[in-house]
Formats: structure tokens, C-alpha cells, sequence
């Protein structure tokens, strides 16, 4: 069974948005995950549904494990 929530890397999550140049609504736009939800997800304040966590990687081209925290 799939946990329902996965913690993410916060920090990592904003410095690769950055580094790719992506607001927290383009982001949110390229990726259909609310500006909100993203800017609480690096921020530490909430963590994600697997299904979020995939959407994120895909719009910013990574494998979903590399946003979990824990992961290099």
C-alpha cells in the first residue's frame, strides 16, 4: 500500500523552480498543482499526495524521488 502523503524536500523543490526560472505560478500552471499547495510544499507546511509529487517532477522534468526528502 502507497502512503497517502509523502514528505518532500521543501528547500530543493524551490532551488530547482528557481533555477529553472518558474514562478510559483508558472509552476502551478505547467504542473496543474495550485500556486498555494507548491509555496506550502517548500515552505514545510504541508506534504504531498503521491499523485502531486508526480505532477511536480514531470513539469520540472525530474523522477519523482528526487524531490522526496532523503533523496539525492
Amino acid at each position: 500500500m502507497y502512503p497517502r502523503f509523502i514528505r518532500i524536500d521543501g528547500k530543493r523543490l524551490r532551488r530547482i523552480r528557481q533555477e529553472r526560472a518558474l514562478s510559483l505560478r508558472e509552476l502551478g500552471e505547467k504542473s496543474g498543482v495550485s500556486f498555494d499547495s507548491i509555496h506550502k510544499l517548500e515552505t514545510g507546511r504541508r506534504d504531498a499526495q503521491p499523485r502531486t509529487v508526480r505532477k511536480l517532477a514531470e513539469a520540472l522534468g525530474l523522477e519523482p524521488s528526487e524531490l522526496m526528502r532523503g533523496e539525492e
